[in-house]
């Protein structure tokens, strides 16, 4: 079987924010022109699943979604461990590419912001892109939890057969946690923009906003809903089709 043939599990978040009077925006992020996969292009955070997302000292460091809810999700074909992996690499992807962190205390808390955690969490999320530290090292080293329960199932898209690069990709949805800002730029991002789908849409027909068929189609949805409540809504517990 080729290479081609075995598409690579990844995960990717579709972050939300309030937008005046009732709208909401999402946040884009634009690859560099250099990296081999969609260089250039407009996308939502997210990147391959890791074995150590699939792990039971990272299931342990969770909080809100049990490994069997997540498997009746996206379904049987993936192990229990397997299923949550998809959520975890989502939030670990999400923190290593524009530095949010959807997670919480041991008592259920989410993440507190203060000068010094913010500098301690930017300087580990430096070594987490280097490769020198690992996603359960920091949650441990901070006593965090990943919050699950906050990511909404939202879909799934493969890349094609014909494509050199391929993803099995399952996409999700969160809220900007409060008092966290993503970053403009890192090593996976050339810019990150606050956009509202129409205006991303519009942005895609001019040309101005190039992006592949799953981040279009996403967009295309999103601008049906009026707001972040009506949206979570109808995505909370909907499961893989």
């Amino acid at each position: 079987m080729s290479e081609a043939s075995n598409p690579v599990q990844a995960a990717s978040v579709i972050i939300l924010r309030p937008a005046a009077p009732r709208r909401f925006e999402v946040l884009l992020t634009r690859r560099p022109e250099g990296m081999a996969f969609c260089g250039g292009m407009y996308c939502f955070p997210g990147g391959t699943v890791r074995n150590e997302d699939c792990s039971d000292a990272v299931a342990n460091r969770s909080r809100g979604l049990t490994s069997s809810a997540a498997r009746t999700i996206v379904g049987a074909h993936f192990s229990p461990r397997r299923a949550l992996g998809l959520w975890i690499a989502a939030l670990r992807e999400l923190f290593e590419e524009v530095g949010i962190l959807i997670a919480v205390d041991e008592n259920g808390r989410p993440v507190g912001s203060s000068p010094e955690r913010n500098a301690r969490l930017a300087e580990k999320r430096s070594a987490l892109a280097a490769e020198s530290i690992s996603f359960l090292s920091i949650l441990q080293s901070e006593n965090l939890f990943c919050d699950t329960a906050r990511l909404a199932y939202f879909s799934h898209w493969q890349t094609p057969a014909r494509d050199p690069i391929r993803f099995d990709t399952r996409f999700f949805l969160a809220e900007l946690p409060p008092d966290q800002t993503p970053l403009a730029s890192s090593y996976e991002v050339a810019q990150s923009q606050w956009v509202t789908p129409d205006d991303a849409l519009r942005c895609f027909a001019h040309g101005e906003m190039p992006m592949i068929i799953p981040t279009f189609a996403s967009l295309r949805t999103l601008a049906d809903f009026d707001t972040i409540e009506s949206l979570f809504k109808e995505f909370a517990y909907r499961k893989e089709r």
